[in-house]
């Protein structure tokens, strides 16, 4: 048997129409990210200006440093592809934005398990256990009358 997986990816625009900015709010990135559900291969995708959108450490993101991002852009049009299950650290590179709040931490969600296929009831009664029947079955009868 075999089954059918479909991969469904969602893109979001981070910060909405404000787009990745410094917020007036420093916990909105936190709060909007907290309000999504976020799957393997599903796109972020950050609209700036002037600024940047660098991937972090856990350690750097607390720190708001950017010495050593694992990703950087600064394009003003970033996508990123989230590309595995877990935390993903991201903060503004530009001095000053993290410490106000231009930072968020995305949970990507397990990959579910495809469900295990029914177990087949039409199987065959085992040799061994057809083989003992026509013993069984007269003294069964024998016990029955007498």
């Amino acid at each position: 048997m075999s089954s059918l997986h479909t991969v469904e990816c969602v893109g979001l625009d981070v910060g909405g129409e404000k787009g990745w900015a410094t917020p007036e709010d420093e916990e909105m990135y936190n709060d909007w990210a907290s309000k999504n559900r976020f799957k393997v291969n599903d796109t972020l995708k950050f609209a700036y200006e002037k600024d940047s959108v660098l991937v972090v450490t856990e350690e750097e993101y607390e720190k708001c440093r950017s010495a050593h991002p694992i990703f950087f852009s600064n394009n003003g049009d970033t996508t990123f592809t989230l590309d595995r299950p877990g935390l993903f650290y991201f903060i503004s590179g530009v001095s000053g934005h993290c410490q106000r709040g231009l930072k968020m931490v995305v949970k990507v969600l397990e990959v579910a398990s495809p469900p295990q296929p029914a177990p087949d009831h039409s199987s065959p009664v085992p040799a061994s256990a057809a083989a003992a029947l026509p013993v069984f079955f007269p003294m069964l009868v024998g016990v029955l009358f007498m």
